[in-house]
């Protein structure tokens, strides 16, 4: 019987040993923050490491991870400022900075953080029309973030960043903005065609434009060279003429020159005359034609002095 009362014993006092020890000793994960109180007060918040407490005295009253926590806000019903209902739910971001606050500053402040969120997006949404919810996005976010942020400082909580996840439209809204992008893009369908049609119309216009000034450059270029050779060819005749002016001068200069240029004279006279007579059958006889037998002994006499003496 005494056997059996000290091996009770010795398990009850091994009992209490291992009780004391798990009382005493806490070991604190990384990232984590344990809030002791101590005989119901709080006492102090520990951080990550191994901790020994005061057997039934001190207890850890809340456990905090410090990691970013991630939480669901519910889909809700919001009504934009051109009074369309729509869906909308998304995801909030937050971090735990102060476990003290955390812990006694509000009961739970997941849910009053979700909560928050919920009414604040009913605000910003109310205050937004309908086509700005899709193009605003980022900006609705960050209002959602400001309001949350400046309402969760009491409760030891960092709001990080709060995401929009889905919004759902009524079925007839659906289609009516179905029905305006198709149109919009019908629109600019027809717009980007003219464009091209009028950008077509122009490049022809602007080809034909310089076709134009081609053949125009190209026929002030042919009479420029035309006119240049026009007057080449007069220049060129003038210094013939001169030329040979200037040689029939020094021949006229030379003995017997004079008496040749008549000779040559009177031949062109007779010759002319003669093709005159083939010509026309009525002819005007000139007053002077009497002398032509004297004109033509004279020129024979010429030849006769003209002609080297032997």
């Amino acid at each position: 019987m005494q056997l059996d009362i000290n091996t009770i014993l010795m398990a009850g006092f091994a009992l209490a040993v291992v009780l004391t020890i798990v009382k005493t000793a806490r070991v604190v994960p990384q990232k984590s923050n344990f809030v002791i109180e101590r005989l119901g007060k709080y006492s102090r918040t520990l951080d990550s490491g191994f901790h020994i407490l005061i057997p039934f005295v001190d207890k850890v009253a809340y456990v905090h991870s410090l990691k970013e926590e991630v939480i669901d806000v519910q889909r809700q019903t919001c009504v934009t400022r051109d009074n369309i209902q729509v869906g909308i739910d998304g995801i909030l971001y937050l971090q735990v900075i102060d476990p003290h606050k955390a812990s006694y500053g509000i009961n739970d402040y997941r849910y009053a953080s979700a909560q928050l969120a919920q009414t604040t997006m009913r605000s910003v949404i109310g205050q937004t029309d309908l086509d700005k919810t899709f193009e605003e996005r980022a900006k609705i976010n960050e209002e959602v973030v400001k309001a949350l942020d400046e309402a969760a400082a009491p409760w030891g909580v960092k709001v990080l960043r709060y995401e929009i996840a889905d919004i759902e439209l009524p079925i007839s809204i659906k289609d009516a903005l179905e029905q305006q992008m198709r149109a919009e893009r019908e629109r600019r369908a027809a717009i980007a065609k003219s464009e091209g049609e009028r950008q077509a119309m122009i490049n022809v216009s602007e080809g034909q434009k310089q076709e134009v000034i081609n053949l125009s450059e190209g026929d002030k270029m042919r009479q420029i060279n035309e006119a240049e050779g026009r007057a080449r060819e007069i220049e060129l005749i003038a210094i013939a003429t001169a030329e040979g002016i200037r040689q029939i001068a020094e021949a006229i200069n030379h003995p017997g020159g004079s008496e040749a240029v008549s000779l040559r004279v009177a031949e062109q006279y007779v010759k002319e005359f003669g093709n005159l007579a083939k010509v026309n059958n009525t002819m005007i006889v000139p007053a002077e034609l009497a002398n032509i037998g004297g004109a033509v002994a004279g020129l024979t006499e010429i030849l006769k002095i003209a002609q080297p003496k032997k």
